[in-house]
Formats: structure tokens, sequence, C-alpha cells
């Protein structure tokens, strides 16, 4: 009787299933207020507009001394080429150096079968001697002459022919002495010696054979390498800031690889600018002296060779991955405070790979887009990659080169 009682006592409506159920709804009403909650919109709003975010790197604009430079495309002359030929005829009988070597000025090269020349040199001294006793006789003839003139012992005519003899044989001692020099001259023509420092190439004539004076071939070929010079060409507009560069004191130019790598090979000064404008080309032709001393510029070489023309001081700059061009002319996306970017029309003064000087447009500090620009348009939304830093540490050395025609 009590199970009973207690049983029908309990609400129908109450059952474990339908508590289950009930249950369930109310989280679901709860998980639905706290989504649609103001708050929770807020969060999902920025989340999603995170998600959208453009992720781009930037650089801050800042103030400094920038090198400009031209750039040319030269290449490497010795400073001083030699072709050593015979310049007597005869067998070459020694060869006293090696193919490739660096030698000094004066040093013996070659030697050529001195004896017909020694022969023929002996043979003037001797011809000398001879006519020199003639004219110390003739001498002593015209002293008795002119003693035995006045006492009528001696003709006028005597004594005057006489004083031709000894004109005569002292005019072929002259003669015999001239001879001599020409004689020893060729005597030393036997032995070939570098009149330069510089550095032997290919042996042309081996030793044993005959060679000739009228011979075009040479034994060898000298070249000076230190120093060593650059003839290059810059567009003749570059003349007015190249001339004026010269006209301050001496200008830097640095001999570059035409490899991928850019290396710097040599520094040198530059020497001249050519008296003429190549009209053809509209191209004006300079030189330049580098010290070369590891041997790093070689003849025949192509290089490229930039001139430090001036140093813009204390210049607002930016790096040139920054710069954008449109039918308008030169723009850069400009980072806001709200991280949205605005399209900045600039004027650049002059720009390299690296760095661009900018005249107007920008300033100091202002942040811009250096990656992804493809994807920018004004009003774009970004997030910047890691911590925007302020001057970017790869622009300080970074050289620019002149814009307009003068840069190559």
């Amino acid at each position: 009787m009590t199970e009973q009682r207690s049983v029908a006592w309990r609400p129908r409506w109450l059952s474990r299933t339908r508590l289950a159920m009930l249950a369930a709804g109310l989280a679901a009403l709860a998980l639905c207020a706290w989504l649609l909650s103001p708050g929770r919109s807020r969060g999902a709003a920025v989340a999603q507009e995170m998600s959208e975010a453009i992720p781009v790197d930037v650089a801050a604009a800042t103030r400094q001394d920038v090198p400009v430079y031209l750039d040319g495309l030269g290449t490497v002359q010795a400073f001083y080429t030699v072709k050593l030929t015979a310049r007597v005829d005869g067998e070459l009988e020694k060869v006293n150096f090696v193919e490739g070597q660096q030698v000094k000025r004066g040093d013996l090269l070659a030697v050529i079968d001195p004896r017909p020349y020694q022969a023929a040199l002996d043979q003037a001294i001797a011809a000398r001697a001879k006519d020199s006793a003639m004219l110390a006789n003739a001498k002593l003839d015209l002293q008795r002459y002119t003693v035995l003139a006045p006492q009528d012992l001696a003709s006028k005519q005597q004594l005057d022919t006489q004083r031709a003899l000894v004109a005569q044989l002292a005019a072929q001692v002259q003669a015999d002495e001239a001879a001599i020099e020409s004689a020893r001259t060729e005597l030393d023509y036997t032995r070939i010696t570098s009149p330069i420092d510089g550095l032997t190439g290919i042996r042309l004539v081996d030793p044993g054979n005959i060679v000739h004076a009228t011979d075009t071939t040479g034994i060898v070929v000298l070249t000076q390498m230190r120093p060593i010079a650059v003839i290059f060409t810059l567009p003749e507009d570059a003349l007015t800031s190249v001339a004026d560069a010269m006209s301050g004191g001496p200008v830097g130019v640095t001999a570059i690889s035409r490899g991928g790598d850019g290396e710097a090979l040599d520094h040198g000064t530059l020497a001249l600018i050519d008296n003429q404008i190549d009209q053809t080309t509209g191209t004006i032709r300079l030189k330049a002296t580098f010290p070369n001393p590891k041997l790093r510029l070689w003849p025949g070489e192509f290089v490229n060779a930039r001139v430090l023309v001036r140093t813009d001081k204390n210049v607002l700059t930016i790096p040139a991955a920054a710069l954008q061009r449109d039918q308008n002319g030169v723009f850069a996306y400009v980072v806001g405070p709200d991280s949205t970017v605005q399209a900045r029309p600039l004027k650049v003064a002059n720009d390299s790979e690296t760095t661009a000087v900018v005249e107007s447009g920008l300033k100091e500090g202002e942040r811009v887009v250096t990656s992804n620009l493809f994807r920018l348009q004004p009003g774009a939304r970004v997030r910047v990659n890691g911590a925007a830093s302020g001057p970017n540490p790869a622009l300080g050395a970074a050289p620019a080169r002149a814009s307009g025609p003068a840069a190559s």
C-alpha cells in the first residue's frame, strides 16, 4: 500500500527522459545567448579581421649620408704593353726568361749571336786608329810648312794643301768615331733587355732561330700589370657631374667584376676624361688607374667601373624595394596608424638596387611596405611581420646611383 501511494504521488511530467531533454534545451539556449553576446561578437570580428589582413614587411624612412655613384662598362688595359723584337739580324742564342715571369726593367731577356757585330766594332776602332795616326802626321807637316813658308822655303800652295789635308783627316776621324758608336749600338742590340717592369707572355720564337730586324712577330710581349688601367664609358650627360667631382680633388673608382656576386676587384683613381664625345653612341670615355697589388685585374678583362661623384649628406632614404611605378610616376605604400596602407606619390632624387633617396612625399619615421606589394591596394589592411623597427640596418652603407641618363 505504501509503494502504490509513492508512485501515484510523483508528477507525470518529471520522468527521467523528459528531465534529460529539458537540461539539453536549457544548455542550448545558454550557448546561443553566449555566442550572441556583444563582447563575443567583437572578438570574432577582430579575429576575422586579423585573418584577412595582409602580412607585410615594413621599413621606416630614415636620414643618412648616401654616396652617389655612376656605373659604366670598361675594359682593363695594361699600363704599358711592349712587344720585344730583334733590332739586328742573327741567330737567337739564348732566351733568359720563363713564360709568365715577372721581370724588372733592365733584365736580360734574350741574346742574339754577337760575333759579327763585335767584329764590325773592332774594324771601326782600327780604322779610327789608322786615321788618327795619319792626322797626327799631317799636323806635324802643317807645323813644318808653317815655319818654312815665311822664309820662302815652302810655297803658299803647299801650306794651304796641308791645312786642307789636316781638316780632311780630322773629319775622317770624326766619321770613324760615329762608325764606332754605330757598331757598338748594334752590338748592344744583340742583348735584348726589358724596358719596363712587367709580366712576360708566351714565347713567340725559340732559341736557334734566325731573327731579323724586319720581323713583326717579335720574341715576347711584356705587359705592365702594376699599376694597371681601366678604360670605360659613361653617358655624355654624366660629363658635368664627373668634371665637378674632379675639380674637387681625386675621384675614387671601383672596379667590379661582372659576375653575379659583383665583387670589388680593386680601388683606384680617375685619371682623365677623354677630350671628345663619341657622337655615334653619345658616350664619353674615361680612364682610371688601379694599383692592382693582387693582380686581380687582367688586360682585356671586362669590368664594371663605379665612379663616386658625390655624397649626399643627411638625406631621407627608404629601401628601393618599397618603390612602385604606375602611369603617374613613383609611389610607395605607407602604413597608417590604423594598419591600412595608402599609396603615396614620391619624388625620388636617385636610387640604387638597395636604397632610394626621397626628396618629397614622405616624412622621417613613416613606414613603407617592402614586401607583398602585389597584393596591396589603397585602403588594404596589413599585418606587420614582427616588430616594426626604426632605421633599417641594411641601409647604412647602401650607395645610390644618380637618376636619369647618367646612371647606367
